[in-house]
């Protein structure tokens, strides 16, 4: 198991972010992801710097750590052509430690350009024609595609790394699995579920990265963590098909109006006892995934984290 560290762009301001995944590096953390957000969930988390410009600093500010978009979705805000060129800036940036993470979207992010909200069998069509697009400008050589929803006229990619940037898929079905089996090198998911990585080992990802994500609250008063995660994060437990489809922070604050505290503490790791960290994250390990990300909940409340995590938590994560 390889454990991460998440630059949760909804929660802290760009340098943040860099000095954060420095820090994160220091400490021992296997790899690192970057949310790549146009708004944050609710307006308590209150920041949303443009994630590609973090990754560049933090590609410069880092050395050893790997960098990954969790994830970016490439055919609403972005077109894939420009995707292909900002992930392979990107990997000759990091020299070889970028991982390019795509998912199909979420409306709070991709309304801003006015293009609409596609229903979820098209934004999956929409997502493998992306997938098509940016692997074939990773390959070198001009690129002229006329698709169902994508348009690319002679583009080329100028610098290239000798290596281009693995591609993992965000999933959180059989469809998406099945799509990230046979279109990604790694699978994307934020529920331990085993369901997931046994479909997207059927339909040709066995032996592949299957990465996870858990929000945590580390805080010595369990209680202020608590709060703190109800207050920032009570919306994670609304499951995909929901939060994919809100299309603001003020949606997402109706959303959640009766989730309680006591429910998000059932779910989120709280506190310090590194027993109940490792217990709320056996099931990504026991789902079969190769890899987690955490994300400290709370902006201002990561260094206390980081000297906790290098003494007592990555050490009892390591024994999972």
């Amino acid at each position: 198991m390889r454990w991460g560290y998440t630059m949760m762009t909804e929660q802290a301001g760009p340098r943040q972010l860099v000095e954060d995944v420095v820090r994160a590096e220091q400490v021992g953390f296997d790899f690192s992801v970057t949310s790549d957000h146009y708004f944050p969930w609710l307006e308590s988390q209150g920041h949303s710097p443009y994630a590609w410009s973090v990754l560049g600093a933090a590609a410069q500010a880092t050395s050893r750590i790997p960098l990954t978009t969790f994830v970016t979705c490439p055919s609403v805000r972005y077109h894939p052509a420009v995707v292909a060129q900002k992930a392979a800036t990107l990997q000759l940036l990091s020299e070889g430690r970028f991982r390019l993470g795509l998912g199909s979207g979420e409306n709070l992010n991709e309304h801003v350009v006015g293009s609409g909200w596609p229903a979820a069998d098209i934004r999956q069509e929409m997502l493998e024609e992306a997938v098509e697009i940016i692997r074939a400008l990773f390959k070198g050589g001009y690129v002229n595609h006329r698709g169902t929803h994508f348009d690319v006229d002679s583009a080329k990619l100028w610098d290239l790394p000798d290596e281009a940037p693995p591609i993992g898929l965000a999933a959180s079905g059989e469809v998406s699995c099945r799509l990230a089996g046979q279109q990604a090198d790694m699978l994307i998911a934020t529920e331990p579920k085993p369901e997931l990585v046994d479909a997207f080992e059927r339909h040709g990802g066995e032996g592949k990265p299957r990465i996870g994500q858990l929000p945590i609250a580390y805080d010595t008063d369990r209680d202020a963590a608590i709060a703190r995660a109800h207050d920032q994060f009570r919306w994670f437990g609304g499951g995909w098909k929901v939060n994919s489809e809100l299309p603001g922070p003020a949606s997402f604050e109706g959303a959640t109006q009766y989730v309680r505290p006591e429910d998000v503490a059932a779910s989120l790791p709280c506190g310090n006892d590194v027993g109940e960290f490792t217990e709320k994250l056996r099931p990504f390990v026991e789902a079969g995934f190769t890899d987690v990300a955490l994300v400290q909940i709370g902006g201002e409340h990561q260094e206390p984290f980081f000297d906790w995590a290098e003494k007592q938590l990555l050490p009892a994560l390591r024994e999972l």
